[in-house]
């Protein structure tokens, strides 16, 4: 599987982890504010940051109704009315994108409607989000393939079937992909974050899976990592406690730095693929294991028989696992009693040799 390019970053084995923060509507609709939490984002470590690109006008029709968890927010009571607080225009959009591209993150952005694709083309845009309720959005996401740009695409609240549909379009469209892992559930409490599912995901749709938590968790994403997450996304807020309805399930800029800290130890704990002998290892390695040992005297030219031989540390002689290589062998010359066997006493060479 090649790893999947997002600006000038790599995501997939062998890669750093790529930390996206969400800024989402946690700009409660100022220009400034969004400047603000890109440089919060940059500030803590953060990799990238994600922008909505929304008008309410086009994505909701009039029998919408307000999620749960935006009702309980406080914010407004009709939702095109709360939408229309955090619309940002197409000139605000370009000034952020611009802005994250000057403190060297990568700008990736979500459409929500076919309208939006326009927009989205302006922003000199590293990679396209598409969000877990618009995974079924053909229209949309046949739009948005236009770009030509990689989609990362969420996962929340979706069958396995709906899932492979989504991949079969974007491989027919030969549109480069990754997929993320995500609990549509804000906040998602710790035991509802089933983090096992980024592997299923995995080797179900055969490519790279990043994860996108909705936890208040700090140590969830550096679980996420462990469990085979390539790349983090979390949303980002100035203040938990301010009013709107992604706020609460956000991350202040001191949690947010712990997150991408726990998350580059994880990192580092994996380590890098492929199983060997580290150097931090060799000491040990000889010292601890163990070699073959006479336990008898053999006089030169007589052969070694399995009774003859013991085991003992260190690693320096013929190693253990080879004694089936040494019976049968002659000894070149008188051999005591407690001699640690080497190739050289016994005129050979084996015919295996253990890593």
């Amino acid at each position: 599987m090649t790893n999947l390019r997002i600006g000038d970053r790599s995501i997939g084995r062998g890669a750093p982890v790529l930390i996206i923060a969400e800024i989402g509507v946690n700009h409660d609709g100022s220009v400034e504010r969004a400047l603000e939490l890109v440089d919060l984002a940059a500030d803590c470590g953060a990799d990238a940051v994600k922008l909505q690109v929304f008008r309410a006008q086009t994505l909701l029709h009039r029998s919408c109704r307000l999620a749960a968890y935006q009702e309980r927010s406080g914010a407004e009571r009709d939702p095109a009315e709360m939408l229309r607080k955090y619309e940002l225009s197409p000139d605000a959009l370009r000034r952020i994108s611009t802005h994250i591209r000057k403190r060297r993150l990568l700008p990736i952005a979500t459409p929500f409607s076919p309208t939006d694709i326009p927009t989205l083309a302006s922003l000199n845009l590293a990679a396209v989000k598409i969000a877990s309720p618009d995974l079924v959005n053909r229209v949309l996401l046949q739009g948005a393939a236009s770009l030509l740009l990689p989609f990362l695409v969420s996962t929340g609240a979706a069958t396995l079937d709906e899932i492979d549909a989504t991949v079969g379009w974007l491989r027919d469209w030969q549109t480069p992909f990754a997929l993320l892992h995500c609990i549509s559930s804000y906040p998602t409490e710790a035991c509802d974050a089933h983090l096992s599912w980024i592997g299923d995901l995995h080797m179900r749709c055969g490519v790279h899976v990043g994860y996108s938590d909705h936890t208040t968790d700090t140590t969830c994403g550096a679980f996420a990592v462990a469990a085979g997450a390539r790349f983090v996304e979390r949303h980002l807020t100035y203040d938990c406690r301010a009013p709107g309805p992604d706020h609460s399930a956000s991350s202040d800029p001191d949690r947010f730095a712990r997150y991408v800290e726990l998350i580059r130890q994880a990192e580092a704990m994996l380590g890098s693929p492929g199983k060997r002998v580290l150097s931090c290892e060799e000491d040990v390695r000889t010292v601890s294991r163990q070699s073959l040992i006479l336990q008898r005297q053999v006089p030169a030219r007589e052969s070694i028989c399995r009774d003859d031989l013991t085991v003992q540390r260190p690693g320096t002689g013929i190693s253990a696992a080879e004694i089936d290589d040494v019976i049968g062998k002659r000894a070149v010359r008188d051999l005591p009693a407690g001699a640690m066997l080497s190739w050289e006493m016994i005129g050979g060479e084996p015919m295996r040799r253990s890593a």
